[in-house]
């Protein structure tokens, strides 16, 4: 079953996230949609999630991860070592979603923001919504 992913489509980092994921996801369970898009706009609304949401989306199995929870869920689906970063869910979520936080509220700051979006590969843009 296929695994949706809503990032921020302007973020210089949240587009690394996307490609790192894509890499390392040969069966392409996962599926993009940037925050921006209409898709993207009607998933947050069905998930009654806000338009202005500062985090990485995951939605799987109809249920709607966000944050640190919502990152270490990809993680688990991912080959090769970084499926030992699931077991980070043992960690207390505040603390997880604080340090979550730390870095989404600097994302633009520390790796920038996209002014265009680029256009996929053939083989990458079906992974999109």
């Amino acid at each position: 079953m296929q695994k949706i992913i809503l990032f921020d489509g302007a973020c210089n980092f949240c587009d690394s996230i996307v490609r790192f994921i894509i890499n390392r996801d040969p069966k392409g369970i996962f599926v993009f949609a940037s925050l921006q898009s209409d898709i993207g706009k009607e998933l947050l609304n069905a998930y009654k999630l806000p338009k202005n949401i500062n985090s990485f989306v995951l939605i799987k199995d109809n249920r709607c991860y966000i944050k640190s929870t919502a990152a270490l869920l990809v993680c688990k689906n991912l080959i090769g070592a970084w499926k030992i970063l699931y077991m980070l869910l043992i960690v207390p979520k505040p603390f997880r979603d604080y340090l979550y936080t730390i870095i989404a509220n600097n994302r633009y700051k520390w790796f920038g923001k996209k002014e265009i979006c680029e256009i996929p590969s053939p083989e990458i843009r079906k992974r999109f919504l």
